[in-house]
């Protein structure tokens, strides 16, 4: 197919003369980018942060917050912030469904998440109190190393309590039956008279995949909280498999569920070769596969990364930046080649991506003409997820659902999907009308880099996205070849709806002009089925 660019001058003025606007030379076709299809549904792109309060209402913690639930089902699913207290508020009584601290009920809540078709990543994070108070008082951080102070940071052993309570959430909320119940335990006691009593349950199948912590690199925090990338590799051997097993029948992830996915925690830093450091200790320390592969202790890759424009002025961001512009697609190529070359092609996912509306951020979406800050983080959110499609990474998931503080002036603050009062942002609406549209299609092709023109298909079924990858206010006109189709829907975005905004055209002998901004807009090839 042909497909041609028609750039859009703006008219001149001069001495309140206007010229005659005129059009460039059509350019030629820029070939289709070589490469697979992708085998990612696009819904995977739209995942999102998330406490439980955001689920389950904080005054009533076993029962569902339906207005907030109903912004939550604007996306894919969730990346949970699990406190590990919350589920182990004293050392060894484990609490789910009522949790003792904070009586939240985690058996609902990812109930209702399943049964809404909603998948739950739990991110088991920070580190309790009885952990802390094992370190100098004035060096106990929730975010320390989960082991306790003294420990060897380079010895799964160290990490013993840990894999424990990655036992017991695999066992309880995976998907295998057949655990020996001895191994399942939780603490039977109640808080008041009439309190809910927990009760051991094991093989739910309402969770596949388990993080472990969040952001191990976290060098701003010092060496309490900083792990290196050995220290971390001997951190998730023991809450991947127990350490193959060695530190008990009741450590481990895969130990209580084999088919639950472990995702490595997000680096805070996006660099690759934190991940080979990794590998090449599983190499050591944990050895060769039976086909000559390493026995690698993480089953996704992850890291985080936010789009602005801190390459520029060494490593410290002042704005944000339209993500075609900034580092990410060059950081995604470099994390799916070390993958390809280190991991064999395991997945690799970002956990954390997103904008600020707050004015003064150095991570703030900024307006663009007629756009105020919430419409161009609608964008370039979509957009960002768009590339990730793009460049065959696996899951994208953002930061996040709710505000800090929209008033603060520090990065990631503002980064909501609904206001205050849980009505839903422009970001929110643009990834649930996006989801219903083309949530089951897969990244098939570009076919044009400037406008980006992407191709989505399923089955037979074909849409194209097309966006300027500019953040100007600029527009352009392409002409789309859809072949013999008649006609066409184009599919435009809109504020404060549920669905786009769908306009049946007539083709001219195949073709058709788009007007293309800054905001995706979504062409359907119009067959007798739609």
């Amino acid at each position: 197919m042909k497909y041609t660019i028609i750039a859009l001058l703006s008219l001149l003025s001069l001495s309140a003369c206007k010229k005659k606007k005129e059009l460039p030379p059509i350019q030629k076709e820029t070939p289709t980018i070589p490469g697979e299809a992708s085998t990612t549904h696009f819904a995977e792109y739209l995942g999102i942060n998330a406490f439980e309060w955001d689920l389950l209402q904080p005054a009533s913690p076993e029962t569902i917050d339906e207005t907030k639930f109903s912004v939550i089902k604007s996306f894919s699913g969730i990346r949970h912030y699990l406190d590990w207290e919350r589920v182990e508020q004293a050392e060894g009584k484990y609490t789910f469904s009522p949790s003792h601290s904070g009586g939240w009920d985690y058996d609902r809540m990812y109930q209702r998440m399943k049964e809404s078709g909603l998948d739950v990543i739990i991110d088991i994070k920070t580190c309790p109190d009885w952990l802390l108070d094992t370190y100098p008082a004035d060096q106990r951080d929730a975010e320390n190393v989960p082991a306790p102070y003294g420990l060897d940071r380079l010895a799964p052993a160290s990490y013993i309590i840990q894999a424990r309570v990655a036992f017991q959430l695999a066992a309880r909320y995976g998907s295998n039956k057949n655990i020996d119940p001895s191994l399942v335990t939780v603490n039977t006691g109640i808080r008041w008279a009439g309190d809910q009593r927990n009760v051991a349950k094991t093989g739910l199948g309402l969770i596949k995949y388990i993080e472990c912590d969040n952001e191990r690199d976290k060098w701003w925090k010092g060496k309490k909280a900083q792990q290196t990338a050995e220290e971390y590799a001997a951190n998730m051997s023991a809450f991947y498999d127990g350490n193959k097993g060695k530190l008990g029948k009741n450590a481990g992830v895969k130990t209580a569920d084999p088919n639950m996915m472990v995702v490595m925690g997000g680096l805070a830093n996006a660099d690759p070769n934190f991940v080979i450091k990794m590998i090449e200790w599983c190499r050591k320390n944990r050895g060769l596969k039976a086909d000559g592969s390493v026995d690698l202790c993480f089953d996704i890759i992850n890291y985080h990364l936010y789009s602005n424009d801190a390459d520029e002025h060494n490593e410290v961001a002042t704005i944000g930046v339209a993500p075609e512009l900034s580092i990410i697609g060059k950081i995604a190529d470099d994390f799916m080649a070390m993958s390809k070359k280190h991991a064999n092609n395991m997945p690799v996912w970002v956990t954390e991506t997103g904008y600020d509306i707050g004015h003064s951020t150095p991570q703030r979406a900024i307006p663009i003409g007629s756009k105020n800050s919430q419409v161009t983080q609608a964008d370039w959110n979509l957009r960002t997820a768009l590339l990730y499609a793009r460049k065959k990474i696996k899951k994208c998931v953002f930061y996040m659902l709710d505000d800090v503080d929209i008033n603060s002036t520090i990065q990631y603050s503002s980064s909501g999907f609904m206001n205050a009062n849980a009505v839903k942002r422009p970001a929110a609406d643009y990834m649930l009308q996006t989801k219903k549209l083309i949530g089951n299609y897969f990244f098939s092709s570009t076919l044009n880099n400037d406008p980006i023109v992407d191709l989505y298909k399923s089955d037979k079924k074909e849409i194209y996205v097309l966006t300027i990858p500019d953040q100007k206010g600029r527009t352009a006109k392409y002409e789309l070849n859809l072949g013999d189709a008649k006609q066409a829907i184009i599919h435009t975005l809109q504020i404060g709806k549920e669905e786009m905004l769908a306009k049946t055209v007539n083709t001219i002998n195949g073709k058709l002009v788009i007007d293309v901004t800054e905001t995706p807009i979504f062409v359907e090839k119009k067959t007798d089925n739609n």
